[in-house]
């Protein structure tokens, strides 16, 4: 009896321990566990190492996992030798020459604060020699450099609270599919494939993905539908809701095109727990391979519902 309970406690414990999603140090153990779970190889075939540019500076919320996303995004690049990640901090990443020197730009839960929610002024006002004026003057220019830049072909992956980098911005919403409208508590959630059939989501094997997480909700162009949806979430299967909504589904990642540029997004996740699924590895590395044009696919948007 002792032994069966023994037993019983065991398989418990597993599982709670499975579905932790407290904050952990990025340390040689994970980093070697995520190194065996990567992807070796590229879904599509390889058009050449993509010079990547990794942006991991939050000046508002500051998600515990943006180191272990930047690991993470560098393990899948040197693993499958098709990306050369740089991970950077400063605002002059986003002057024009420096832009044109990446393939893409991946916005790594650079959290602006709030409730203005302008990461170029935010991290404009780290330099105290800059007055107001100027800062008001220059942050625009920034952000019109960040959409010239994927409108004239480069790729931009966009990481879970990165949606945020603009957040008032309707052109900037509009480039990237959506602005950041609330979340719930931290969940279990479900998330699905909307088309099982989507190259983008050959990941998952048709079993979507279970991991504890927020849900997002979404406002301003994310009600245009101008993407191709990904994942989904069912709203009837979530606690804490803070407003009543008539949508039955939240999508919740999702790729489009953006002039000659491609966009991706993935809500998922705020927890570095998710990336010990291969499936997640494999869903980022399709993703970017999306980006930097070497994933064709289908990206058209769905369009508002009639």
């Amino acid at each position: 009896m002792k032994t069966i309970f023994t037993a019983t406690f065991l398989v418990f414990f597993q599982l709670i321990a499975a579905q932790s999603h407290d904050s952990f140090t990025l340390d040689k153990e994970w980093l070697s566990k995520i190194e065996r779970l990567a992807p070796s190889i590229t879904t599509i075939k390889n058009m050449g190492k993509k010079k990547i540019l990794v942006f991991s500076k939050a000046t508002g919320f500051d998600h515990w996992a943006i180191p272990h996303n930047s690991e993470m995004l560098k393990i899948v690049g040197k693993k499958t030798n098709a990306f050369e990640v740089h991970v950077k901090y400063d605002i002059e990443q986003f002057e024009k020459n420096n832009l044109q020197k990446y393939d893409a730009v991946v916005f790594n839960n650079c959290n602006p604060s709030g409730p203005e929610r302008d990461l170029f002024t935010d991290l404009l006002r780290q330099n105290s020699s800059l007055s107001d004026t100027e800062i008001i003057k220059m942050a625009p220019e920034y952000e019109a450099n960040m959409m010239d830049y994927v409108k004239n072909g480069g790729g931009l992956m966009i990481l879970h609270g990165a949606i945020t980098v603009q957040n008032n911005s309707i052109p900037f919403s509009q480039m990237i599919g959506g602005s950041f409208d609330y979340h719930p508590k931290q969940q279990e959630i479900h998330l699905k494939e909307v088309d099982k059939k989507h190259p983008l989501v050959h990941a998952f094997k048709g079993k979507g993905l279970r991991h504890f997480d927020e849900p997002y909700f979404f406002k301003n162009a994310y009600f245009e539908y101008n993407f191709r949806p990904l994942l989904y979430m069912e709203v009837d299967k979530l606690e804490g809701l803070n407003k009543e909504t008539e949508e039955k589904v939240v999508y919740v990642s999702w790729i489009k095109r953006y002039g000659k540029g491609r966009v991706f997004y993935s809500s998922a996740s705020h927890n570095a727990q998710s990336m010990e699924e291969p499936g997640v590895l494999q869903f980022f590395l399709d993703g970017l391979q999306y980006v930097v044009g070497d994933f064709e696919c289908d990206d058209s948007p769905i369009g508002k519902p009639q």
